[in-house]
């Protein structure tokens, strides 16, 4: 089978590895005759992958003894909904402990960077009445800037009063637009912060402790789609499904930790490719070797971004995605002949998001050096061919 080279913003290349071991195990799972996808979720074998699983994420993030690890369906998207029902049911909870006369008032803050982040923001929007919410974009890029591909300097941030804040939002890495925060940002202790990473998720190293919340769908650096994982600081899981405002059974986090994430069936198959992918991470020496790795991949290809004059980031070099590498070419039909040529040499998958066209180079934890060569191979050639 020829090599295919698979830059796909996710679903996304999975290390042969994997799915080689995968594949071994798909009809006899342990000896048990079944494959994963037969076993009942309440079986020992299950009760095992899903205590593994757990435990390696645990271990490779050092996830603090006071977070809950949860695994949620309906992609990093449903977060959007289930992070105002229940941050906002915790501080409302919290103000009329304090005696405040308004305690149903709160609000939610967000740092729109990209799309996905503006996403998030607008189904805050969306609930805020109904939870007694005010939204608060604390910078937005695009008014701020006139387009996404740079993050506002921290004095120009407008936070809420903390006192009354139920969380502030990021989106870690905006896969669309190739945006990545270099830091984690700063903003009163009090608060607790909420991070999507869903595209840059074990990726590279970070303090737990700093963050409420950490959420990320699977499909681009954990394996198939079908389970996002939450990570949450256990004080900011409401008591019980009746606090604050009326929120869906299946999005309130109390009933996923209470249940062990299985209140109904969760996806068993996608949990279990997780738990492979973090083996293989173990396997690859952590998320400090991961990210020394990353590092190296996304220089050799910016680097030949700017050093070849058909090819330009529109994203400042401050924040520049490692997950994400999206460029642009002098003209529309030199981007079409340029991915046609991608395509005859079976690198796949490079056309730009819907929203914002050009090219996109996806190279998550799975994708090797050795990938990302060929297509720098390939830019080399196309200049030259171009050349005048």
């Amino acid at each position: 089978m020829e090599t295919v080279y698979n830059f796909g913003a996710g679903p996304a290349k999975i290390p042969q590895p994997v799915l080689e071991r995968a594949q071994k195990e798909l009809i006899n799972y342990d000896n048990t005759g079944m494959s994963v996808m037969e076993l009942s979720h309440r079986s020992k074998p299950f009760g095992a992958i899903l205590a593994r699983t757990k435990d390696n994420l645990r271990k490779l993030m050092h996830i603090p003894d006071n977070y809950e690890i949860l695994f949620m369906q309906g992609g990093a998207t449903t977060q959007f909904s289930a992070l105002v029902y229940n941050l906002v049911a915790v501080k409302q909870a919290q103000l009329k402990k304090t005696g405040e006369a308004d305690a149903s008032e709160v609000y939610v803050d967000y740092l729109v960077t990209g799309s996905w982040s503006s996403k998030a923001a607008q189904e805050a929007d969306r609930l805020a009445a109904q939870v007694h919410a005010r939204v608060n974009r604390v910078t937005d890029a695009k008014k701020q800037t006139g387009k996404y591909g740079v993050i506002p300097s921290r004095d120009t941030w407008q936070l809420s009063d903390p006192t009354r804040t139920a969380y502030v939002y990021y989106c870690d890495n905006e896969t669309v637009h190739g945006v990545e925060f270099p830091a984690v940002p700063e903003v009163d202790p009090r608060v607790p912060l909420v991070a999507d990473m869903s595209s840059n998720f074990l990726s590279r190293p970070v303090d737990v402790s700093k963050f409420g919340v950490i959420y990320g769908g699977a499909q681009k650096n954990l394996g198939p789609a079908g389970v996002t994982i939450v990570i949450i600081r256990k004080d900011l899981i409401a008591d019980s499904l009746n606090d604050g405002p009326l929120r869906p059974l299946m999005l309130d986090y109390r009933t996923a930790a209470d249940n062990d994430s299985m209140y109904n069936t969760p996806p068993t198959f996608a949990i279990y490719m997780v738990g492979l992918m973090l083996e293989w991470l173990i396997d690859q020496g952590g998320l400090a070797a991961i990210q020394k790795t990353n590092e190296a991949k996304a220089k050799s290809l910016y680097d030949a971004i700017d050093s070849l004059s058909l090819f330009k980031s529109p994203v400042d070099i401050s924040c520049r995605s490692k997950m994400n590498v999206v460029f642009n070419m002098q003209t529309p039909e030199l981007e079409k002949e340029f991915l046609k040529g991608a395509e005859e040499r079976r690198m796949v998958q490079l056309k730009g998001h819907r929203s914002v066209g050009g090219i996109r180079a996806s190279i998550y934890n799975a994708m090797p050096l050795e990938h990302i060569n060929k297509l720098i191979e390939y830019m080399n050639v196309f200049q030259m061919e171009h050349s005048t």
